[in-house]
């Protein structure tokens, strides 16, 4: 039989060499049982490892981290550059769907509107007038035709004048809160510009990126619960619907759950631990 190899961390293999060198048995320093050779080294744990599941009374039940997530929010901007006449909504305040929040100078719009009136009922005058002589035949058929085209024409003036109007005001398109106020009154602003960041709180959801082997269990409609940080309280939950694609590095898939409405406490951005048990059967 050949030597045999004992294959040990750099401290150990010191350790030894310094025995060797004074003459000691290396066996003083082994381990006795015929567990020696495994109790030799035991690597460390990994760092920020933590369980992957609790034990219940029906086995272990996987939990993963979740975040709670507004199903519905936005960053409203200006649709047209101008002059921040109101903006003064402040930050967390809330508001109902068809408030207005925010409104631009539209002095200039106005004006320009008007005109386009204007233009348009004289241009509707004068296809009035092309008629009755038309009926006289004291006019061309080419003049009846130019003029109903001038009020087309006028017309689509007035309806894009006032389209730009309309966008002096951004009204809410759902009733929410404020979640980031972007800009200020008196500021000028250019188009596309953001203003305000809302978010409805009224319908939040878990939000949780699971790994793709909990697909064989996993389906909507499975309820589930929350263990949320910053409550220090469990929430129940359901599975509204799963995403539609693997990552293929990390092997996980988004996964969102419902929240019932009016649940006391909840704020967008809190998160805690979701526990999933599987169905009695599925592992």
């Amino acid at each position: 039989m050949g030597p045999v190899r004992l294959h040990a961390p750099p401290a150990l293999a010191r350790a030894w060499a310094v025995l060797l060198a004074l003459g000691l048995p290396i066996a003083l320093c082994l381990p006795a049982g015929p567990a020696a050779a495994q109790d030799l080294y035991t690597p460390p744990p990994l760092p920020g490892a933590a369980p992957l599941s609790v034990e219940s009374g029906a086995g272990p039940v996987p939990e993963i981290r979740a975040q709670i997530s507004p199903r519905r929010h936005t960053v409203l901007s200006a649709e047209i550059a101008g002059k921040v006449v109101r903006l003064d909504l402040r930050e967390g305040e809330a508001f109902a769907e068809g408030d207005v929040l925010a409104a631009i100078d539209c002095a200039a719009h106005e004006a320009r509107r008007d005109r386009a009136a204007a233009q348009e009922e004289g241009a509707r005058r004068r296809l009035d007038t092309a008629g009755r002589l038309d009926r006289l035949s004291s006019i061309s058929r080419l003049e009846v035709d130019e003029a109903r085209a001038a009020l087309d024409a006028a017309a689509a003036e007035t309806a894009l004048a006032r389209v730009f109007v309309e966008r002096c005001e951004i009204r809410a398109p759902f009733s929410g809160r404020v979640a980031e106020k972007r800009a200020q009154e008196h500021q000028y602003v250019a188009e596309g510009e953001q203003l305000l960041a809302i978010l409805d709180d009224g319908a939040l959801e878990v939000e949780m990126l699971v790994p793709s082997r909990w697909l064989a269990w996993l389906a909507p409609g499975q309820t589930f619960t929350v263990a949320v940080d910053e409550l220090g309280a469990s929430v129940e939950a359901e599975i509204a619907r799963i995403g539609a694609r693997v990552d293929p590095v990390s092997q996980s898939i988004k996964v969102f759950g419902r929240i019932p409405q009016g649940t006391p406490g909840l704020v967008a951005g809190m998160s805690g631990v979701a526990r999933l048990a599987p169905p009695p059967g599925d592992g």
